[in-house]
């Protein structure tokens, strides 16, 4: 999987491309710490090349909604596939994130 980070002033967007499987997400938890500082502000997590998510990788999403919400800051969901929106539904995921 590729993850591809990018800040612009109070706003990141962190952009996958590929399977987010476990060892993919356990490697992504390596820049957990960068992520969750850009937390005070807008994280915006583009799911559009994102084909697949592993239980790993979902806690991976709920780590950074914790830290936003501690910190005041806020995580955007957006364009995430049908596969990807039944997981969340099935999780309740979607109603944890603000999905766009």
């Amino acid at each position: 999987m590729e993850t591809l980070i990018d800040k612009q002033q109070d706003t990141t967007t962190v952009r996958f491309n590929g399977r987010m499987d476990t060892p993919a997400a356990q490697e992504l938890a390596k820049n957990l710490d960068t992520l969750q500082e850009a937390a005070s502000g807008t994280v915006i997590l583009d799911c559009k090349g994102l084909e697949y998510i592993s239980s790993s990788g979902l806690r991976i999403f709920l780590a950074l909604r914790k830290a936003a919400a501690a910190k005041g800051g806020k995580v955007i969901v957006k364009d995430i596939n049908d596969a990807i929106r039944n997981v969340f539904m099935m999780t309740g995921f979607l109603n944890l994130f603000e999905i766009r």
